[in-house]
């Protein structure tokens, strides 16, 4: 009982780094129809932001905020330079774009800062554990919980009682109405990459406090996964890509913590089976959006 707990606030934690990866894609994909595969480089900017501050002196709290709001600057740089010609073209011409912009960022990361893995050291208090009776939980694990809960709870609330969230729930049912109706498209397009931007950099902050190193690869896997959720939660539902980064999540870590050895190396392999399982029984996605495509 004591492991299962404690690998069920790990699950919940890696969970939520996948739901808002996750969510940061399905908010651009509702209203753009753009998979954004670049949206890993946002992570790894925002963790190299961290790093950046921490070797200037900032203390570790602003360091946290230097690496969000530099993510959420990649995510408006990103989306003013390179997307905002592309809006309209077809699926695959934004593909490759994402993937363009996704491998200039590797290359200029590699060469402008380091090819391997750099140091990012936080307090030590910051990486012990507490104890609750008799079960020892970690301060990370348990933080990146309350953390993730709080920012899907302030988003729910933006995008449902704010101007600037509904005005992104409108374009993402039909953009050419939103213009029409005299509301300025690109501002909610830019609005909702600052979003997608600032999940991408909690989740950097997690992603960094527990590794304790970045990379110009560390955002690579984190979003694939978080793309896996997406598709497992329905393309283009926000509750579904929630729903799906936690699923993707637990399975991971439970897998991870209960398989034999013998199968511990065919993990991946596993989890994948299980998301291709969800959608033979579910083809749509766990919770689908209402309108997948625009008349």
């Amino acid at each position: 009982m004591e492991l299962l707990l404690q690998q069920t606030v790990n699950a919940l934690s890696l969970g939520g780094v996948y739901a808002m990866l996750a969510l940061g894609l399905a908010i651009v994909f509702s209203i753009v129809r753009l998979i954004n595969f670049a949206h890993g480089e946002i992570m790894t900017f925002g963790g190299y932001g961290i790093f950046l501050s921490l070797v200037f002196g900032f203390p570790p709290v602003a360091a946290l905020i230097i690496g969000l709001a530099a993510a959420v600057v990649m995510a408006l740089a990103m989306e003013r330079t390179a997307f905002r010609a592309m809006r309209g073209a077809d699926v695959v011409s934004l593909l490759i774009t994402s993937f363009a912009v996704s491998e200039i960022l590797k290359v200029l990361f590699q060469n402008g800062i380091s090819a391997r893995p750099v140091p990012i050291t936080f307090p030590a208090s910051w990486s012990g554990t507490y104890q609750v009776g008799d079960i020892t939980f970690g301060v990370v694990p348990t933080v990146s919980i309350l953390v993730t809960l709080a920012a899907l709870a302030g988003l729910t609330f933006l995008l449902r009682r704010t101007v600037s969230g509904m005005a992104m729930r409108a374009a993402a049912e039909d953009i050419e109405m939103l213009r029409l109706l005299g509301i300025r498209a690109n501002r909610v397009v830019a609005v909702a990459f600052a979003l997608s931007g600032l999940l991408a950099g909690i989740a950097a902050v997690i992603w960094t406090a527990q590794r304790g190193s970045v990379d110009p690869m560390m955002g690579f896997f984190p979003v694939l996964k978080a793309f896996i959720a997406t598709v497992l939660g329905g393309l283009g539902s926000l509750g579904g890509a929630v729903l799906g980064g936690f699923a993707i999540g637990i399975v991971e870590v439970l897998a991870q913590a209960f398989l034999p050895e013998t199968l511990a190396p065919y993990r991946d392999a596993i989890v994948l089976a299980a998301v291709i399982a969800a959608l033979l029984w579910r083809p749509d996605g766990l919770l689908p959006a209402a309108k997948t495509s625009r008349s």
